[in-house]
């Protein structure tokens, strides 16, 4: 008997938010997953995915991990985003490098951080990218890395995400700023102003969407490019009520975000001064246009968001039981 085709992804920050996700919905659909940490196969791993160790400022790693894959998905960060901005260009830089000898195709979770107050509110694969902060600088740089390395046939694909919620966030507003992780909710913390429109994205929906659209790889230019909707929040109220709604408390008290603290903070730690960057887009209304997403699949991956939120809460450990602890998916 013949063996049937595999096709395998080097999953780059398995261990985050996004890669964990991309890698568990690309399983779910027949990939092998390789997955590589700088630690190796995490301690009670469960997933049955090939792990190898690596680091992504490591070329020659990521190289050799690449061996034989069809996708590299490319979502990694500096821990604790130190030295972010020297750091994110060479990364991608090795990345391209693992597709150009694999053959494989990139995977890049976007941002909106390329865009400007010029391409506010509704944003589209052809809007301007004008950002006016360093953040957003070398995003937009780190994404014509992709478009300069797809004119010598280095494949890839963006699909651009607003913030990420889930029950396995990483780095997340929402697990490191809105809530508790491992506490009953008492409060929910806003880091938006009162009528300014917020997108959201499931982590499980952004992962499916990405092996949904890998899925007609044939048919995608060498360097594609989609924005994912997700939850729209128009006035910054949406999120807030439906996690009340979970909790079964609507009298759930919101606090604001001290920004000043990030404002403090910033000149003496860098990831605060990373954080307290991004916070005009908390101040503008930004929405993330997927027509062309969802004519390419024909719709997008939208779990409903009260299931999608009680399955973040419970994963994160924020609702309570009856007999007064908390749940927790892990």
């Amino acid at each position: 008997m013949t063996a049937p085709h595999t096709r395998t992804a080097l999953v780059l920050g398995a261990t985050g938010g996004i890669g964990g996700e991309t890698a568990a919905a690309l399983a779910r659909h027949g990939w092998t997953i390789r997955a590589l940490s700088r630690g190796g196969k995490p301690a009670h791993d469960s997933s049955g995915w090939e792990w190898v160790q690596g680091d992504s400022m490591d070329r020659d790693s990521i190289v050799r991990a690449a061996q034989g894959v069809q996708a590299i998905m490319h979502a990694v960060n500096p821990p604790g985003y130190r030295g972010w901005s020297q750091l994110v260009l060479p990364m991608i830089e090795n990345t391209v490098e693992a597709a150009r000898v694999s053959g494989a195709r990139i995977l890049l979770p976007g941002t909106i951080y390329n865009y400007g107050q010029d391409a506010y509110p509704v944003l589209r694969e052809d809007s301007p990218q004008r950002a006016t902060t360093h953040k957003g600088k070398v995003r937009i740089a780190l994404e014509q890395k992709l478009e300069e390395a797809a004119r010598e046939g280095v494949r890839s694909l963006i699909l651009r995400f607003g913030d990420f919620f889930g029950p396995n966030p990483g780095n997340s507003w929402f697990s490191q700023g809105m809530v508790r992780p491992g506490q009953p909710l008492r409060s929910v913390t806003y880091p938006g102003k009162p009528g300014v429109g917020h997108t959201w994205a499931y982590l499980p929906d952004a992962g499916e969407a990405f092996a949904r659209v890998l899925e007609r790889d044939a048919d995608l230019d060498t360097f594609a490019r989609f924005h994912f909707q997700g939850y729209w929040d128009a006035d910054g109220t949406g999120m807030v009520e439906t996690i009340r709604r979970v909790v079964g408390n609507p009298r759930l008290p919101v606090r604001p975000l001290p920004w000043f603290v990030f404002r403090v903070a910033a000149p003496f730690n860098e990831t605060m001064r990373e954080l307290y960057a991004v916070r005009p887009l908390w101040e503008h209304s930004i929405e993330l246009d997927n027509t062309r997403l969802v004519a390419f699949l024909g719709a997008e991956p939208h779990t409903p968001w009260d299931e999608a939120m009680g399955t973040t809460l419970r994963g994160l450990g924020c609702l309570t039981t009856p007999e007064g602890g908390t749940r927790s998916a892990v």
